[in-house]
């Protein structure tokens, strides 16, 4: 048997490797810049849309597979509030039904987006890939994924600024998941890290949980490229209306 006898990093040192991967998340795609620049027509906003629900209604399956797969009850608590937070209540909409009014106020009609007849084979893969590796790899590494909340506050806030002015004619109530999502996001990435820091303990579990983070950068690069080609091959006409 093999054993992890490297020193592991410290912990500032974990953190550096950690963000270093900011570069490799997906605020810069192609894609998300033609989003902030205005430059999607309807068809093209509708087809993103249509093909994130797949991502959003995944994540509470994503964050079940790490409660299922850690033996730790207190970890298991605390994780339990985000698989609420994307399912909500009964007296409280959560991020999914979020994403759907943003759907329909896009011009997307709720059933249809829900059947998921829009959602592109790529799309389908990255996120599928994502919750597979959930389910599959340790507990801690699956968590360590997530850890792309750490970068996301400030391209949430700026694609709210964007959206609101290059397309205005989206309702407000259909922004209602990036406002949510702003207030909450980073508190989540500083909880996580902290969770993350201290549960990695060897040189070899801090090493997978970077991994972990670069493959989930790859996943979110996945979802959009097979968007971006998807528009730019077809066109809008072919874009869910």
């Amino acid at each position: 048997m093999l054993h992890d006898t490297e020193t592991p990093w410290s912990a500032d040192t974990f953190r550096d490797a950690l963000y270093a991967l900011e570069s490799s998340y997906w605020a810069r795609h192609p894609f998300h810049e033609r989003l902030h620049s205005g430059r999607l027509d309807k068809h093209e906003l509708r087809l993103w849309v249509a093909n994130r629900w797949y991502y959003q209604r995944c994540l509470p399956q994503k964050d079940a597979a790490i409660i299922a797969n850690c033996p730790l009850p207190q970890v298991r608590r605390q994780w339990l509030s985000r698989i609420v937070y994307h399912d909500g209540t009964e007296d409280r909409a959560g991020g999914a039904e979020k994403w759907l009014r943003l759907a329909e106020a896009v011009g997307l009609d709720r059933a249809e987006v829900v059947s998921e007849r829009h959602v592109l084979p790529g799309v389908r893969f990255a996120v599928d890939a994502y919750v597979d590796f959930a389910r599959r790899r340790p507990w801690l590494e699956a968590a360590a994924s997530g850890l792309t909340e750490l970068f996301s506050p400030g391209l949430l806030a700026y694609r709210l600024g964007r959206m609101r002015e290059h397309y205005p004619w989206i309702a407000e109530d259909g922004f209602a998941y990036f406002t949510a999502r702003i207030d909450v996001v980073a508190a989540e990435g500083r909880s996580l890290l902290e969770l993350v820091v201290e549960h990695a303990t060897t040189h070899a579990q801090q090493q997978a949980c970077v991994a972990a983070l670069a493959f989930k950068c790859e996943v979110l690069h996945g979802v959009l490229d097979a968007i971006d080609y998807h528009s730019a091959a077809r066109g809008p006409t072919d874009a869910p209306r």
